[in-house]
Parts: structure tokens; C-alpha cells; sequence
């Protein structure tokens, strides 16, 4: 079976490579292409794929741009962190996606379902365009800036310069890079349905930390981890046994 790889990270794309010839060594990897208009000049020449695997961002934009410039008549397995909204969305318009980080079971499943599907003469692209209206219909816009008062004043903070946010005897402060402390007028648990859970992992009750602000991770007692940061919370922040698997996936997504 002929594949294409379409991801922008290298690791992701050898991982996923070396997953697919564990499932099955006969597949050969045709290219591993990394931006929009890469895409869209490799789809136009030629296109000797059975099946195309495809990150839904890359780094000059957003993969439903390729279908916008070329026909595909190729079977399209989408891999992507969207929420549960965008799944539907894919269910829906019956093309198949794999959440990553990729679990090679899953995988081996969505392959096996592409061997017994029938190819059919629509065109995929057809059915992107209902994903794509699915998509910005559903997918949950975050909230990018938190206004504070400071003194006498009220001043915007974007979240991306935020840090981390924590409780400290009942008050919620957000910390951003530079150092600056705000106090946030909202419970944690409100600031945390607001913001984008790509960038933002709640690590414990007390604390919602930004993927940027990691400096690095410890292993700690009993399976739990340890979480530093810069700017460098003096606290002890850690991350539960039960949770240790799931935030190791989140930083490595």
C-alpha cells in the first residue's frame, strides 16, 4: 500500500512512519510532506498515494486549503488534537481521524477499516467542504485576553503572555513571562473552560500551567511528577499518578 504523509513535525511524521510499517510492512511511504503549498504542488503533478495521512495544522496554515486548490480522490485519514466537537464532524462526513498523540492501536484499527472500505467516486474533497462549515460552526472559540485592574487602572493581559494560574488562599492570580502578578476575578475552574486546552493544562487544583512556561519535568514519589517553570513558582507543583500519563502525552503533543 502507497502512503503520503502530510505533518509538519519530523517526529510526529517518523513516528508515525515507523508505526505503519510495524502494522504493516508492506506499506511504503511515498513522501513526507511538510506545508500547505508543498501539498498542494506534490497533489497537482502527481498522486500515486492509496491513502494520505494528514495533520490538520502546518506551518503555512491549515490543511483544508489543499482541497481548496486540488483535487483529492485519495482516502484522507486526518490526524488532530481538536476537541470532541471536530470529531463529530469527521464522524458525520464519514472520514476517518486519529487523535494524537497517535495510539498505534488505534491506528492499526483505522487502517483495517480503510482495507475493507469500497473506494467510492466522490471526490474528498466534496465531503471537506461539510467538515469545514462543521468546523466553524462547533469548534470553541478561547478567550484571548483577561482584563485586570492594577491600582487605578484596567489592563488587558493576553492569555498567551500568561504563565501559569494559581489559588492562593482563595484568590486566583495568573503570572505571566515577565514576571507581573494579576489577580484574575474568576474561579479557576471558569478560567480553565475559557482558555485553549492545547496551550493550557490544569496540572492540580491549585494550578493551570502554559505549555511555554515548562522549563522541565522530574519524576517524583509514588509515580507523580514534579513541574518547573519559568518564570519559577515557588511552590512545589505536581502532577497526580492518575494524571502523570495524560500530561506526558499533552507535552508531547
Amino acid at each position: 500500500m502507497k502512503v503520503v504523509i502530510v505533518e509538519d513535525e519530523i517526529a510526529a511524521s517518523e513516528n508515525l512512519t515507523f508505526q505503519l510499517n510495524g502494522i504493516d510492512s508492506t506499506i511504503e511511504i511515498l513522501s513526507v510532506i511538510d506545508s500547505v503549498n508543498t501539498a498542494i504542488e506534490y497533489f497537482s503533478i502527481k498522486n500515486e498515494a492509496e491513502l494520505i495521512f494528514m495533520d490538520i495544522h502546518l506551518a503555512d496554515g491549515i490543511s483544508f486549503e489543499i482541497f481548496e486548490k486540488v483535487t483529492i480522490n485519495t482516502p484522507v485519514i486526518f490526524t488532530t488534537a481538536y476537541d470532541q466537537y471536530a470529531m463529530q464532524a469527521f464522524k458525520v462526513n464519514s472520514i476517518d481521524y486519529l487523535l494524537k498523540p497517535i495510539d498505534e492501536e488505534e491506528l492499526s484499527e483505522a487502517i483495517a477499516k480503510f482495507k475493507r472500505r469500497v473506494r467510492v467516486e466522490k471526490p474528498i474533497n466534496d465531503q471537506i467542504e461539510g467538515v469545514l462549515q462543521l468546523l466553524q460552526t462547533n469548534i470553541k472559540s478561547y478567550k484571548k485576553t483577561y482584563l485586570v485592574q492594577k491600582r487605578d487602572e484596567l489592563i488587558p493581559v493576553k492569555i498567551e503572555d500568561l504563565a501559569y494560574f494559581y489559588i492562593e488562599t482563595g484568590i486566583v492570580k495568573g503570572v505571566t513571562f515577565e514576571n507581573q502578578t494579576f489577580i484574575i476575578d474568576k474561579k479557576l475552574e471558569d478560567i480553565e473552560s475559557e482558555i485553549d486546552p492545547s496551550m493550557f493544562y490544569r496540572a492540580n487544583r491549585q494550578f493551570v500551567v502554559n505549555r511555554n512556561a515548562i522549563s522541565n519535568i522530574k519524576y517524583y514519589f509514588n509515580g507523580k511528577l514534579v513541574v518547573n517553570t519559568n518564570p519559577r513558582f515557588e511552590e512545589r507543583i505536581l502532577i497526580s499518578k492518575a494524571k502523570a500519563t495524560e500530561f506526558k502525552n499533552w507535552v508531547n503533543a
